[in-house]
């Protein structure tokens, strides 16, 4: 069976959506997904799981968090090979030297192409962003809340929802696969 990635937007972050990771493990267990791990208190977890598509396995998720425990989140999925080709298509290894400063914007789904002709989110970091498959990779040499909003762009104008992790937290998930 598949390994599976699932991120989950916004959990944990101030006193809204809260979920304790022991809950979310219990939740992915009783939806069937096996060898569940969690990572940090921010919603990563690795599991296994059937050979249903990434965004199957999200809407699955969704849908549980909704009805178990009252919380609208969003939740993208990745496969384990799509974690590691992201991972390895890091495109500012001899710059980014300080992984909570190089972030990975997760698409949900791969941009539209017109859309992402007309509004590159690339265009508003132009030296520190690249686009890869399902993510936009960004450096943020002087912190993340100084960067331009790359992500916040690219869910608006692109129309996908989108959810960022730091290098420290990519690279960490690979390594729980």
């Amino acid at each position: 069976m598949p390994r599976h990635v699932a991120l989950l937007r916004g959990i944990n972050v101030g006193r809204h959506k809260r979920i304790a990771m022991a809950d979310l493990r219990a939740l992915l267990t009783g939806l069937g997904y096996t060898d569940v791990r969690t990572h940090l208190n921010s919603g990563n977890a690795v599991l296994t799981g059937d050979d249903a598509t990434p965004a199957e396995h999200a809407e699955r998720i969704e849908t549980a968090i909704a009805a178990d425990l009252g919380l609208d989140v969003r939740c993208v999925v990745l496969t384990a090979d799509e974690l590691r080709a992201i991972v390895d298509g890091h495109p500012f290894p001899d710059v980014a030297t300080n992984g909570s400063r190089m972030m990975a914007h997760i698409l949900a789904t791969a941009p539209d192409p017109p859309l992402l002709a007309e509004n590159d989110p690339v265009g508003l970091d132009p030296d520190n962003a690249r686009l890869g498959e399902r993510v936009i990779y960004q450096w943020c040499p002087d912190g993340v809340l100084a960067a331009p909003p790359v992500g916040g762009f690219a869910e608006k104008h692109l129309r996908v929802a989108v959810t960022a992790r730091n290098w420290n937290t990519m690279t960490k998930l690979v390594e729980l696969l």
